[in-house]
C-alpha cells in the first residue's frame, strides 16, 4: 500500500484543529498539528509534508510570512500551501496567492468536506 500523504494543519483554534485532524485522518491522511507559525514552519522544514494546510491570524507569526518563508526555502518552496482561513477581503486573498499559495480558502464559505476535495486536488490523489 502507498504511503499515507502527510498533511501539516497550521490553526490556533483548538476545536478548528482537533475537527480538520479527525477528518483529514479518517480520509487516510497522515497529519501533524502546529498551533502557532514558528511551530508550523519549523515542522514544515523537518517533516517535509506533502501540504500545509494553513491559517493566516497565528501566534508567533502570521501565515503569511510562515508562506513567505517556505517559499524562500530550498526544500520547501515546491511545497503545496493552502490558505484556511477567515480572512475575507480581496487584497488578503491576492496577497496570499501572490505569495505562492496553492488555493485561498475561507472557513466560512467551506465545509472539512469541501476543504478534503481542494486538498486531494491539489496533491493528486483520491486517498
Amino acid at each position: 500500500m502507498a504511503a499515507k500523504k502527510r498533511i501539516l494543519l497550521v490553526e490556533d483554534d483548538e476545536f478548528l484543529a482537533e475537527l480538520y485532524a479527525t477528518k483529514l485522518n479518517l480520509e487516510g491522511f497522515e497529519v501533524s498539528l502546529a498551533t502557532d507559525g514558528e511551530k508550523g514552519l519549523r515542522l514544515a522544514k523537518e517533516q517535509e509534508p506533502d501540504l500545509v494546510l494553513l491559517d493566516i491570524v497565528l501566534p508567533k507569526m502570521d501565515g503569511f510570512e510562515v508562506l513567505r518563508q517556505l517559499k524562500l526555502g530550498k526544500k520547501t518552496k515546491e511545497m503545496p500551501v493552502i490558505l484556511l482561513t477567515n480572512l475575507s477581503q480581496k487584497d488578503e486573498v491576492s496577497r496570499g496567492l501572490s505569495l505562492g499559495a496553492n488555493d485561498y480558502l475561507i472557513k466560512a464559505h467551506f465545509m472539512p468536506s469541501e476543504v478534503i476535495k481542494k486538498i486531494k486536488q491539489v496533491i493528486g490523489t483520491s486517498a
